[in-house]
């Protein structure tokens, strides 16, 4: 018998909640109905109310309530619900989430959905379930189910999609994940100009007993592989493209955000960095490039995509970004510098060899780096290089194992 989490604004929304209780109740399961409303008092008594929930970021959610700004409440809301979720998932209290909602209850559900690690059941009924809904989902697992009519109140047709919903929760929680016999995962970094270097290492990484998977740098792609290594199923972390903290430095388009890098940390994972691909920043058609960037080396990898080659400052400013965030993982790390080139483009001859630029990206990783720095004298994409970092992360795996 699986808790479910029933997620929701008990003040204006509690007949919902409650038929989908009922429905869950049904299939044999236990709920616990969790207050996140900030209006009027809750219609049926949560098990836990919207003052615990707010106290997991230790705000005054009664002053706040007797101010009546409802942006106010759903934004402290959103902000403990993902606290107050993930704890009581984390001490195993509960087995899936659901939330029915429009759109500040959407907010709010998905939010406390988005600090759950992947894999974990969870679905959102949602009258804005449809078009666009990367801002709700971000990089989880969130099963989004429209919800036709208005949540307020049962009628024929949200009955409907109120029942399913809870047959939908309750097959998640139910069903059996395949475990045993897994090989352990490694995830990857690549890019079209790394694309060499990366197939070379995952050959080498999957003729060793793990399963390689591969996400394209390309910012959401970033901030995906970001999400499954603190899910804390990964064992080792090939990092060899970080072109995303570039488009970071640079202010350009396929940025994953100033926390690229901070997974590895927080799930104590042994990683291999390389600074591929931070020669470029990305940006759309030529004519969409900021003006303030005139004058810069570009480079057009097709009609939809420029790339701007990084100058001496950048470059440095990227090389200590790398080094910061690798010196913050506990777990065994290394940076391994391709001195001849960091991308297809990058070596002697090609469009973007700059080697000033070059000289300061390796030297504020040397001058930073806490960590083991080895310097290769090979392009990124040559066999040597891709198999030094394959045969390095195979190390580091077995270092950090207890």
């Amino acid at each position: 018998m699986a808790t479910i989490a029933i997620l929701g604004t008990l003040d204006s929304k509690a007949e919902e909640h409650s038929f989908i209780a009922e429905r869950i109740r049904e299939r044999g399961h236990n709920v616990a109905l969790i207050d996140v409303g900030t209006g009027g008092k809750p219609q049926i008594t949560p098990d836990y109310s919207r003052y615990e929930v707010a106290s997991a970021t230790g705000v005054d959610l009664k002053s706040l309530i007797e101010r009546h700004d409802r942006g106010a409440c759903v934004v402290a809301m959103s902000e403990a619900a993902p606290i107050f979720l993930a704890q009581l998932v984390e001490s195993g209290i509960a087995d899936g989430v659901v939330s029915l909602g429009g759109g500040g209850g959407t907010a709010i559900g998905t939010a406390a959905m988005r600090a759950l690690p992947i894999g974990f059941p969870k679905l959102m009924v949602s009258t804005v379930a449809s078009g666009n809904t990367a801002h709700y989902v971000g990089t989880k697992d969130i099963v989004m189910m429209p919800s036709i009519v208005d949540v307020s109140g049962l009628n024929r047709i949200s009955r409907t999609i109120f029942t399913r919903a809870a047959g939908a929760i309750c097959g998640m929680v139910e069903a059996k994940i395949e475990q045993e016999g897994g090989k352990p995962l490694i995830v990857a970094s690549m890019f079209g100009n790394t694309t060499t270097c990366v197939n070379e290492a995952k050959a080498i990484l999957e003729e060793a007993g793990y399963e390689v998977l591969v996400f394209h740098a390309t910012g959401s792609g970033g901030q995906a592989m970001e999400s499954l290594i603190e899910s804390g199923m990964v064992s080792g972390v090939l990092d060899v493209t970080i072109t995303e903290w570039a488009d970071e430095v640079v202010g350009a388009t396929l940025s994953a955000g100033p926390t690229r890098m901070d997974a590895m940390t927080k799930a104590k994972v042994p990683a291999v960095v390389a600074p591929g691909c931070v020669d470029m920043a990305n940006f759309g058609s030529r004519e969409t490039v900021p003006p303030e960037f005139e004058g810069r080396n570009f480079y057009i990898h097709n009609p939809q995509v420029t790339l701007m080659r990084t100058n001496t400052r950048e470059c440095a400013e990227i090389g200590k970004v790398i080094a910061i965030k690798a010196n913050a993982n506990t777990a065994p790390v290394a940076i391994l510098n391709p001195l001849k080139a960091v991308s297809e483009i990058n070596g002697e001859g090609q469009a973007f060899y700059d080697q000033e630029a070059d000289t300061a990206l390796f030297e504020a990783i040397r001058t930073n780096a806490q960590v083991e720095v080895i310097d290769f004298e090979e392009t990124i994409n040559s066999f040597v290089f891709a198999r030094a970092c394959a045969e390095k992360l195979l190390k580091l795996i077995q270092r950090g194992k207890p």
